[in-house]
């Protein structure tokens, strides 16, 4: 399974890059990376392109000794990991990609995803615990139905084929966990969010199956959206207010994400990729308000109380 998750998002990669190119018409810095404590990976980010802000895409393939502190802040979680006492360290295996897309356009949303597999060892090498883990989300400034509905329902699509509790599930999952507790409000409109799909809930091989194609729907949930919208007219006041939308996205990723903690609790954590996904321009205004009935308020009634899409 090592090697099959490495082969699959590399692969991956290389397709969503060469597609956000093709849509923005300027080339990827790509850095391959060695970890000395194990391991590696490939991060490819657009920087003030034509039509991305900032886009990130990257692929981590790491192993070695985690310590206390990366158990600790995975347990809250994973409460099996490591046995009933927390051990000084464990042995680890984790594979993933992640990406995430900030615009020019105030009228584009942002889009994360992320896709990983997990594997803990034991003193002899064999597998311990293992876990999947991932999902796709977005993060609009202004709100268009249409969009959000298409986005929700591919994903929906990808969970009736492989269980149809899934997208309910993994919907209210997204919804809770991509949350500003601190500004009382949703981070986006969601999507699907999973952290546990492991033994004792599901097997292997058709959990893998499951993870390929919800990475696979990532460029049809999302082109035909930036393709509608990359051109549209904005005015400075709405560029202002993207700004301020992501300020609150900032502030999520450096407050309540975890996998922001785990990378940076991680021995040996490269820095760079791990705050990847901050964008590349953000504002905090004091005391920001939005007009009554305005399209701005609107966003924010629905950050406020989640809806169904589909």
């Amino acid at each position: 399974m090592r090697l099959r998750m490495e082969k699959f998002i590399k692969e991956q990669q290389k397709e969503i890059v060469k597609v956000l190119e093709q849509i923005d018409g300027k080339k990827f810095r790509v850095d391959e990376w060695q970890r000395k404590e194990g391991g590696g990976g490939i991060t490819c980010v657009l920087q003030d392109g034509n039509v991305f802000e900032k886009a990130g895409v990257g692929v981590s393939v790491v192993y070695g000794t985690l310590g206390q502190a990366g158990i600790k802040s995975m347990r809250v979680n994973h409460k099996s990991l490591g046995g009933d006492a927390v051990p000084d360290s464990l042995a680890f295996f984790a594979a993933g990609l992640s990406l995430i897309v900030h615009a020019k356009n105030p009228m584009v949303p942002t889009v994360h995803l992320n896709y990983r597999y997990f594997e803990t060892a034991n003193p002899d090498g064999t597998s311990s615990a293992w876990w999947f883990g991932g999902g796709s989300d977005l993060t609009p400034n202004y709100l268009f139905d249409e969009d959000a509905i298409h986005f929700h329902k591919t994903l929906k699509d990808v969970c009736d084929k492989h269980n149809k509790d899934y997208y309910p599930r993994f919907k209210k999952w997204c919804d809770e966990y991509f949350y500003n507790k601190h500004r009382s409000e949703s981070r986006g409109l969601g999507g699907i969010f999973f952290d546990d799909l492991d033994a004792a809930v599901c097997d292997k091989e058709n959990t893998f199956s499951f993870i390929q194609d919800g990475l696979k729907a990532f460029l049809p949930s999302y082109v035909p959206i930036v393709n509608k919208r990359k051109d549209m007219a904005f005015t400075e006041a709405e560029r202002q207010w993207q700004q301020v939308r992501r300020g609150r996205y900032v502030e999520f990723n450096l407050v309540h994400d975890r996998g922001t903690a785990f990378g940076l609790n991680t021995p040996g954590p490269r820095v760079e990729a791990i705050l990847m996904s901050l964008p590349l321009t953000a504002s905090w205004r004091y005391m920001h308000e939005v007009g009554p009935r305005s399209r701005e308020q609107r966003l924010v009634d629905v950050l406020k109380t989640p809806k169904q899409w589909v």
